[in-house]
């Protein structure tokens, strides 16, 4: 028997030199390629079938439609599902209403779709599909169905997306940990937190334009998602503006500087992390403050002090410690220990102790409590931090006390500038605020009661919290009303209350969280809008 060696693509060889050598699969894996129907989804399948015999895998389609898209949605769906019948590989596909779970949520449509689909990724890769879920495309079109639990599912993120994430978040403003980019790979946990698969991206050191290139040299067509020249979303703005111009005036490997960075920055970041676990467990000491303690271990006390205008009982205390956003503990951190460390470890010491904690630390508020701590000891001194905390200066520590749940402390003011488009991070009362633009089509997608017209939101807006005295005319209703009225008829209790959000414009409030849009500056069908978003903090768009 005269046997015949197959030729491998150079680009396909590329890569399972990589997957070998980051030691991404092993034999024997199932092995899912998520496939959207685009250029380098459909390259990584191609170039993976022509080295699934070298990596002893066995090969599925995935594919999530988002159904934002109508048709052309469902046209994709049905491209990638005849690719998998051609080859004869297990076709797994979901859908779900995305927009319908952004309004929900109060997220952007690329996160709640990331949302959606990495759950179906994981959903694979934790349970698989079992029957009547998962069809097997056969020589006969007639389909089959079994149970599948997927090892591995494969994106085909490349050195592109790399790039276009690490300026995103440039821009956006990030530390190390954002630098990081794109991960090649994330741990996929079951319900007892033990790693069961992976998450992989085996192209981000690979250009676009290579993947394009593939594809035509092989003969193989792919779907072009309309989305990807709409100027509303940043991610397209980056790739079709600022790339070339830095490409073209500066340097025309930025996008491999970039990936370069990013790997660079995922390595500092791993080693900073390990370091940073030792010093949390010699320099800082966690206890639960005494009124805390008494609260969990006296439930039979009526009130827990006498000493607040405003006290708790015992229910309601231990109600409100379940519920707070944030660790009910005191971090005590050794003052000399962390002033004769080099700044580098100080700033990470005073951030891990807020990642801890639950405290939203900026960059600001870190420096802040690094020139605060070497001030002389004295009694009594204090910083006020987001969310309620404060800071206590001693001669030999460094005290983070927890908000005291006992009594209702009065909320703090607050005012940031919002950009159209843009977001910003209120940590006095611990959420997001985003405002974003969309095109017609994209606005169809939501109830335009949530919607502001974008011809007239044009200039910056201004995020604070309401003062006495502010009214608000939401859409449907026949004319203004104090916003404390509106509040007391959601029955909002205090201290939320007092930071309840509202959006301005000028001196006019466009938006106020829980109600319809001004009547004002409701859009008219058909037109660009603007919507608000409120969402939990620091919580980033990502790839």
């Amino acid at each position: 028997m005269r046997l015949y060696h197959v030729a491998v693509h150079p680009l396909a060889q590329r890569l399972l030199s990589h997957i070998r050598q980051d030691e991404f699969l092993k034999a024997g894996d199932r092995v899912g390629v998520a496939v959207s129907g685009g250029t380098d989804s459909v390259a990584l399948l191609r170039m993976l079938l022509e080295c699934r015999v070298e990596l002893g895998v066995v090969l599925s389609v995935v594919h999530f439609n988002h159904k934002l898209r109508g048709a052309e949605s469902d046209a994709d769906e049905r491209f990638v599902a005849k690719l998998a019948h051609q080859y004869n590989l297990e076709f797994f596909c979901d859908s779900d209403d995305v927009a319908g779970h952004a309004r929900e949520q109060g997220v952007s449509l690329e996160t709640a779709a990331r949302d959606l689909r990495y759950g179906f990724f994981r959903h694979l890769i934790r349970e698989g599909f079992h029957k009547n879920e998962a069809k097997i495309p056969t020589s006969d079109n007639t389909g089959q169905t079994r149970s599948t639990r997927l090892n591995n599912i494969l994106t085909g993120h490349t050195l592109d997306d790399q790039a276009e994430t690490v300026l995103m978040r440039l821009i956006r403003g990030a530390g190390l940990r954002g630098l990081g980019g794109i991960h090649p790979r994330i741990a996929v946990e079951d319900d007892e937190n033990e790693a069961c698969g992976e998450i992989i991206r085996p192209l981000l050191g690979v250009h676009r334009r290579e993947l394009q290139q593939y594809l035509n040299e092989i003969g193989q067509d792919w779907r072009e998602d309309s989305t990807n020249s709409d100027d509303q979303f940043t991610r397209n703005r980056i790739r079709k503006l600022l790339v070339p111009l830095l490409e073209k005036e500066f340097n025309p490997s930025i996008a491999v500087n970039l990936a370069e960075l990013a790997d660079i920055a995922r390595a500092e970041e791993d080693y900073w992390q390990n370091e940073v676990a030792g010093w949390m467990g010699t320099g800082v000491h966690w206890s639960r403050p005494d009124w805390a303690e008494k609260a969990v271990e006296s439930p039979a006390l009526v009130q827990i002090s006498s000493s607040p205008p405003e006290t708790a009982t015992d229910d309601h205390l231990q109600e409100k410690i379940s519920d707070a956003t944030w660790l009910v503990m005191n971090a005590s951190v050794d003052r000399l220990w962390l002033l004769g460390e080099p700044p580098a470890v100080q700033r990470r010491i005073v951030k891990a102790v807020g990642d801890e904690a639950g405290i939203p630390l900026e960059f600001k508020h870190v420096e802040e409590i690094l020139r605060f701590a070497p001030e002389e000891a004295g009694g009594g001194k204090e910083l006020s931090l987001p969310l309620g905390w404060k800071l206590l200066h001693h001669a030999d520590e460094l005290l983070f006390v927890t908000p005291d749940l006992r009594k209702d402390t009065p909320p703090q003011d607050y005012e940031y500038l919002l950009s159209v488009p843009g977001r910003v991070d209120v940590h006095e009362a611990g959420f997001t605020i985003e405002a974003r633009r969309m095109s017609p089509a994209e606005a169809a997608e939501y109830n335009p009661d949530q919607l502001l017209n974008a011809d007239s939101v044009t200039g910056p807006l201004m995020v604070r919290n309401w003062r006495a005295g502010d009214r608000f005319w939401p859409v449907h209703t026949k004319s203004p009303k104090k916003i404390k009225e509106l509040l007391q008829e959601l029955h909002v209790a205090q201290p939320e209350r007092g930071r309840w959000p509202v959006v301005v414009r000028g001196d006019e409030i466009i938006w106020m969280r829980g109600f319809p849009v001004s009547a004002k500056y409701k859009p008219e069908a058909g037109r660009s809008a603007v919507i608000i978003i409120e969402s939990s903090p620091g919580q980033k768009v990502s790839t």
